[in-house]
């Protein structure tokens, strides 16, 4: 080992680096793994909470370059992973085991847009490297099967008689759009929705999955209610647009999960505004700001600002969701962008929760030169 050069000093050293969302320095938080120190080069692990963390790449770096500027370092190589963390026990839960969190995506009313960002958003959490599934709640205005191409195929149904969702740009999806007849209305009254909607908690067949996420249909009623009542969610997600006709209801739909303690990670204004794609002129068609009114008014995250685009309609109707099509484009990367946050609000949350585990777990093998 180079003189003066040791793991004492390198993690006094990473100490210094914290998770900003988390609020607590890498070595404290269990992140560093397999510390290993030889002939000058320093290499060792971080493990972060979730594949989707939006500040992975800054972590490294700063990482990196602290390290070098050790006594005796001559190369610094960091590896990145990560180990998602889940709600209690969810290997051992009777609803949905393997699924480690479970996210809701809500809005108080309809029309908002908040189907075409679920699609997004599960396709943006796949893309780095989550196990991602979409669970379509809305039992009478299904749209998942149509967003992602996959009209008209039905899943399969295992020995044991449990359902297979199907599978489209590497999210796995499930919704009443692949069991009823197409063009035929859903004409259920509301304990056959119960029904429904607790078939698809306990006989559809996930795996093992980081995050589903749950397209909820509008509003406040019994379908938001089972669920949130059965599902043991992790978080809940509110859509909303900026005019006050929307923040109304969206309120009450963010207020309905506070009362069943559900943690709200935070708020998504779509439709916030139009960016001319010839001059680039940016106009607020349904007035401004009013997530992030909302936002400072209830204590929650504004995750981000989605514009209005569109190609996001054209992909929709298309079967392919923007994320997965134009995966470069300035509204993907919003979404991407938006995953980021919710992944870390999600972590936060779980980490409240008492989830996190041990604090610290270091394990290295030092050669020495």
């Amino acid at each position: 080992m180079s003189q003066g050069l040791s793991e004492a000093l390198v993690l006094d050293t990473l100490k210094t680096v914290k998770d900003p969302d988390l609020h607590r320095d890498i070595v404290g938080l269990g992140f560093v793994k397999n510390l290993n120190i030889q002939n000058g080069v320093v290499s060792f692990t971080i493990e972060l909470t979730t594949p989707a963390c939006p500040v992975k790449d800054q972590m490294k770096s700063e990482c990196e370059m602290k390290v070098r500027t050790l006594p005796g370092v001559k190369e610094v190589e960091v590896q990145m992973t990560s180990a998602t963390r889940g709600r209690p026990s969810f290997e051992r839960a009777s609803i949905l085991p393997g699924v480690r969190n479970i996210i809701a995506i809500a809005s108080g009313k309809g029309g908002v847009g908040k189907s075409t960002i679920t699609a997004n958003l599960a396709v943006a959490f796949a893309k780095t490297g989550a196990s991602v599934g979409l669970l379509d709640c809305d039992i009478y205005g299904p749209s998942m099967p149509l967003m992602f191409g996959l009209v008209g195929q039905q899943p399969k149904v295992t020995e044991a008689q449990k359902i297979l969702p199907l599978e489209a740009h590497g999210v796995r999806i499930m919704s009443i759009g692949f069991l009823a007849t197409e063009n035929a209305p859903i004409i259920w009254r509301g304990p056959m929705v119960h029904q429904i909607l607790q078939q698809f908690l306990t006989r559809v067949e996930w795996g093992e999955l980081d995050y589903l996420l749950m397209d909820l249909p509008p509003g406040t009623g019994d379908a938001q209610l089972t669920l949130t009542q059965s599902a043991s969610l992790s978080g809940a997600v509110i859509v909303t647009t900026p005019q006050e006709v929307s923040l109304i209801d969206a309120r009450k739909g963010l207020q309905m999960f506070q009362k069943v303690n559900v943690p709200v990670l935070g708020i998504i204004e779509n439709m916030s505004y139009f960016a001319c794609p010839d001059c680039g002129k940016v106009a607020h068609i349904f007035r401004k700001g009013g997530g992030e009114r909302m936002s400072k008014e209830l204590g929650v995250p504004l995750l981000g600002e989605i514009p209005i685009d569109p190609e996001i309609a054209e992909t929709g109707d298309e079967g392919v969701p923007l994320v997965a099509s134009k995966p470069d484009s300035k509204i993907a990367k919003v979404y991407q962008v938006v995953a980021g946050a919710i992944a870390a609000q999600m972590s936060v949350a779980n980490m409240q929760s008492g989830t996190q585990g041990p604090s610290v777990d270091i394990k290295w093998e030092t050669k020495k030169s």
